[in-house]
């Protein structure tokens, strides 16, 4: 099975880039992407419907801002919005799918580049959803969680660490919390296939950062670790570029 991790950064400018004709050839499983930036109903998905996906969505409140959505060929039989925490749920951060005895969570964690509010808000999120997760793994044990991370967890994955040390994204407190997250019942499944490789997943838009690979790695397909031994390859796909990320996959057994 084949799955992939993208934050498009708004569905509807890259469908218009050819985000559904670059999926269709590379012939994916299951599609988790973050800031659709859309109500379903705004968008064409009928391409991704004659390609035989299932779509789930979970907008965001506000208008044009954040949002998930899963389209899988597989039918879930169970999907759920959200964690039940509304200052989360109401922007549209997290979507639940359960196939099989796998249970798949698309996520777009907070960013907190626009300040210390949102920084603080960043960590409540961090704490809750780590407790929320804690709940879920006593109930389904096999789970892969997937998104925008929107943290770097080591110096191998952002491009210039000393010069980030204090930037939202690359902060103490986020990296100990990446690194108490894969301590604590999931792998990252990229580390797993290419323990030392440098990839990245995002570049800013600003002094050509992308065509100079400055990136940051904050796209992640974590597994848990009753499912380690599943994956057979992961990476990222560098040169789609319907967005400021680049598409993260993984393929497991």
């Amino acid at each position: 099975m084949k799955l992939i991790s993208y934050n498009i950064n708004g569905i509807r400018a890259a469908i218009k880039k050819g985000l559904f004709e670059w999926i269709d050839s590379q012939k994916i499983d299951i599609i988790c992407l973050q800031e659709v930036k859309a109500m379903q109903e705004q968008v064409d998905l009928s391409n991704f419907k004659d390609a035989g996906y299932h779509i789930y969505w979970h907008a965001a409140e506000k208008k044009g801002y954040s949002g998930v959505a899963i389209l899988t060929k597989p039918q879930p039989e169970k999907v759920c919005q959200g964690i039940s925490i509304e200052k989360y749920d109401r922007e549209g951060r997290i979507l639940r799918a359960d196939i099989g005895d796998i249970t798949l969570l698309n996520c777009y964690f907070p960013s907190g580049t626009t300040g210390n509010v949102r920084q603080g808000f960043k960590y409540e999120f961090l704490d809750d959803f780590y407790n929320w997760v804690e709940e879920l793994k006593k109930t389904r044990s096999n789970l892969i969680i997937c998104g925008d991370y929107n943290i770097a967890h080591t110096e191998n994955d952002i491009h210039n660490p000393v010069s980030n040390k204090k930037s939202s994204g690359f902060l103490p407190e986020e990296r100990a919390w990446m690194t108490k997250w894969f301590s604590n019942g999931f792998k990252d499944s990229f580390r797993l296939i290419h323990p030392e490789k440098t990839e990245y997943s995002w570049w800013t838009y600003r002094a050509n950062a992308r065509a100079n690979n400055k990136g940051w790695r904050i796209d992640y397909f974590s597994v848990s670790d009753t499912m380690a031994d599943s994956v057979k390859e992961a990476g990222h796909y560098n040169d789609a570029v319907h967005s400021d990320h680049c598409p993260v996959f993984l393929e497991i057994e």
